[in-house]
């Protein structure tokens, strides 16, 4: 009977390779893109708004430092922090997109070494099976 070699395996971990080809820039990319896409950074947007908008509507009227209606101030600073998360956050994203192609291209690899092991078990299946009638008619 001939023997078989053992199956190579060649498991590569896609989230460690990922996270080590990452930059500092990159880092803090996904960071961003991680926090901002959050419950609480949503919900310290909201407070930080009302908290703004009512201090300046309803707040003393010597101690509001940006006047109803227009709030030129926080429309602003609203402004300055979209202009600046917006490229920040489709970096992010984008170095996401690259680590959900590393599993994909992993995965297809998997797949494609898992097919050729199935066949190889088949074949050798077929062939005991083979050699099993043919020792089942001898008898």
């Amino acid at each position: 009977m001939e023997k078989s070699k053992p199956a190579e395996s060649t498991v590569r971990n896609t989230n460690q390779l990922h996270r080590k080809s990452f930059s500092v820039l990159d880092r803090i990319a996904i960071w961003t893109t991680n926090h901002v896409g959050s419950m609480g950074f949503f919900l310290l947007i909201v407070l930080w708004t009302i908290g703004w908008l009512g201090w300046n509507t309803l707040g003393p009227i010597e101690h509001r430092f940006d006047p109803y209606p227009a709030f030129v101030l926080w429309l602003f600073i609203s402004n300055m922090i979209q202009i600046m998360l917006m490229p920040l956050i489709m970096v992010g994203q984008n170095l996401q997109n690259r680590h959900a192609e590393l599993r994909a291209d992993s995965d297809y690899k998997t797949n494609l070494r898992a097919e050729k092991e199935i066949r190889e078990i088949l074949f050798y299946l077929k062939k005991h099976d083979k050699i099993l009638e043919r020792i089942t008619r001898s008898k």
